[in-house]
């Protein structure tokens, strides 16, 4: 097989992490405005809102604080919703002001953003003088954006002209789905909204497109990889001759240079690398591990590995059991048994493991079998909610609850007056709360109950007592609204102070980073840090992290280190701890993409999981849980 060119037609930087990628552009946009200042001129910066950008704003704030002026900085911001007030929770005025412009020297009359209480018959007049302001500065001199999954940049959906100009746009569907979850609901979200055109876009002197996460890996593939069309308008990007792409690791992983690097030339391979072109070659091929040919592996750009370890039954043989080897019904480790080839260790048995669970729901969803398995096999098993997921209860529970407190104090004889105060209290903050607005500390309060109530009733199914759930409720979560506080000392010390109490020998912690919502990822930062303090403890020393995955994606094959199989009853024991939840049963009000209900996504990944451990060759199973073992 020939090697193919690399098929990527804009160029890429790949940093580890989302933090320093921003941290990157940061610095290169923090060059640039010094650079102006020196030569006494003006740096026009083209901004954008959403969660891509706000490490790259929280770095400029830093470089600020050390002496960074921005009085020579005039900004225009991408888009707008429309309608707007500039005051909204959801106004990209408000969040510019929270993320940048508050905190630095910017002067007022240098910022422009797209305005959403323009009259509606002004708009397009508003929007000429808008890319006729940014031309008399001689055009942007550094935009930065991000994509979405529609491939939209700015508010320019699909369809967008590459010549097109800043306008009034009607929003895509998926644009508002996933943007439901800010707004509260799909029925709050504007159906419009004002953005640079693409054309506009295209002018600015330099442009950095960034991405974040797993759930942005395919429209980055398609938008750096495929042909220019204006049903992905990011693509149209491939023709500015001054764009840079800045990716993590997980928005990069579909590309082929990451995904597939032997299909482009040769490469130094290693066992990791092996194992992943074979299981890419067995699912391009429909073929199981110990079919494959050398006529297989030369066809398909692999032939440096027989020509490096020898013919392609050394190689299946190889690769056929280090998969075997994940395979375990014994995640806490199997007692009295050669643990050799096993995931997990035998010894010490029982172990003490805490199942960290991002949202109320998280552990059961995400490793609801391995938790049952867990339990009866004999573990001491903690679980450790890290939110109170309050903010997703639908309002009517509230009240329903509400009503249940007034009815009992009546039926108990209880204060009747207080009763029937406290319920008329939560009715008139619900029914005046405007779209969008943050709940009251009443009803905010109620929503975390109903979903402890619902966590400690899934403990109770899958079989650990109460005094073994324990309800940390972050700090940084607790704002009421989709927009959290950024990790602090605070939120570390309640996790730190878990794991030194509990002395785990295993931790189960979500490593589902394309959680839309980011909450996954802070509390996954949160445990990171902790364990980086405690790692010299000798107990700690002794300890195992596995890191599962969610209702949003589940690990490559080549990936998994450990493989739990759940046979139909199990998997049925995982349903109903799931439906424990009844206040996320039917109808969640946070959905994300994905519209089916959470335990038909977990069990239908799980099947699919078993089902490509099948088509590999290995033993057929009902289910499967996967999990990445994290080194520290």
């Amino acid at each position: 097989m020939m090697r193919s060119d690399n098929p990527e037609k804009i160029p890429v930087k790949i940093f580890d992490t989302s933090e320093a990628a921003s941290v990157f552009v940061a610095h290169e946009m923090a060059a640039l405005i010094r650079e102006k200042q020196q030569q006494g001129k003006a740096c026009v910066l083209g901004l954008a809102t959403g969660s891509t950008p706000t490490r790259v704003y929280a770095e400029l704030v830093v470089l600020h604080k050390q002496g960074l002026s921005f009085k020579n900085v005039i900004t225009f911001n991408l888009d707008e919703y429309y309608p707007m007030e500039p005051g909204s929770l959801q106004s990209y005025v408000r969040f510019m002001r929270e993320h940048l412009f508050d905190h630095i020297d910017i002067p007022a009359a240098n910022i422009h953003i797209p305005d959403g209480t323009v009259r509606k018959e002004d708009i397009a007049s508003f929007c000429k003088g808008y890319d006729e302001k940014i031309a008399s500065l001689g055009g942007i001199d550094f935009q930065i954006l991000g994509v979405g999954r529609t491939g939209h940049i700015g508010f320019n959906e699909p369809g967008s002209s590459e010549r097109s100009t800043t306008r009034l746009i009607t929003l895509d569907q998926v644009t508002r789905n996933d943007a439901a979850s800010d707004f509260f609901g799909e029925e709050n979200v504007p159906r419009k909204a004002i953005t640079m055109g693409v054309g506009t876009i295209l002018k600015s002197k330099r442009i950095v497109m960034m991405a974040w996460g797993e759930g942005k890996a395919p429209i980055v593939q398609r938008a750096l990889e495929g042909p220019i069309t204006d049903q992905i308008p990011s693509t149209f990007l491939q023709k500015h001759g001054n764009t840079t792409v800045i990716l993590d690791q997980a928005a990069a992983s579909q590309l082929t240079s990451v995904n597939t690097p032997w299909l482009l030339d040769s490469i130094a391979w290693n066992e990791t690398l092996i194992r992943k072109a074979v299981v890419w070659l067995c699912q391009q091929i429909n073929k199981p591990i110990l079919k494959l040919t050398n006529h297989d592996y030369a066809e398909h750009g692999m032939g440096d590995i027989l020509t490096e370890y020898g013919s392609a039954y050394q190689v299946n043989i190889k690769v056929f059991n280090q998969l075997q080897h994940t395979i375990t019904g014994w995640p806490g480790g199997k007692p009295n048994a050669d643990d050799s080839h096993r995931p997990e260790r035998a010894k010490p048995f029982p172990k003490r493991v805490i199942i960290f669970s991002p949202h109320p729901d998280d552990d059961v969803i995400s490793m609801g079998g391995t938790f049952i398995r867990l339990v009866d096999q004999g573990h001491e098993v903690h679980v450790a909610y890290q939110t109170s997921g309050n903010i997703a209860v639908f309002d009517e529970d509230a009240v329903r609850f509400a009503d249940f407190v007034r009815d009992f104090n009546h039926e108990f004889g209880l204060s009747q007056k207080e009763g029937m105060d406290f319920y008329h209290k939560v009715v008139k903050s619900i029914r005046d709360k405007k779209p969008g607005e943050v709940d009251s500390p009443e009803v905010m309060k109620i929503k975390g109950l109903i979903r402890r109530g619902e966590a400690k009733a899934g403990c109770r199914n899958v079989g650990i007592p109460d005094e073994q759930a324990h309800f940390l409720d972050m700090p940084f979560y607790e704002t009421g609204k989709v927009k959290k506080k950024p990790l602090g000392e605070e939120d570390i010390q309640i996790i730190l102070n878990l794991i030194k109490k509990i002395k785990p020998h295993q931790i189960y912690a979500a490593g589902d980073l394309s959680d839309p919502h980011g909450t996954h990822r802070v509390c996954l930062a949160a445990i990171y840090q902790a364990i980086d303090r405690l790692k010299s403890e000798a107990w700690m020393r002794d300890c195992y992290v596995w890191l599962y995955r969610g209702a949003w994606q589940e690990w490559d094959i080549n990936e998994i280190e450990m493989a739990v199989p759940l046979s139909p009853e199990e998997l049925m024991r995982k349903r109903k701890a799931i439906f424990k939840h009844q206040s996320q049963k039917d109808s969640a009000l946070f959905p994300g993409s994905d519209k089916r209900e959470f335990w038909v996504r977990a069990e239908d990944r799980n099947h699919a999981t078993a089902a490509a451990y099948n088509q590999l060759g290995l033993a057929e199973y009902e289910a499967i849980e996967a999990f990445v073992r994290y080194e520290f």
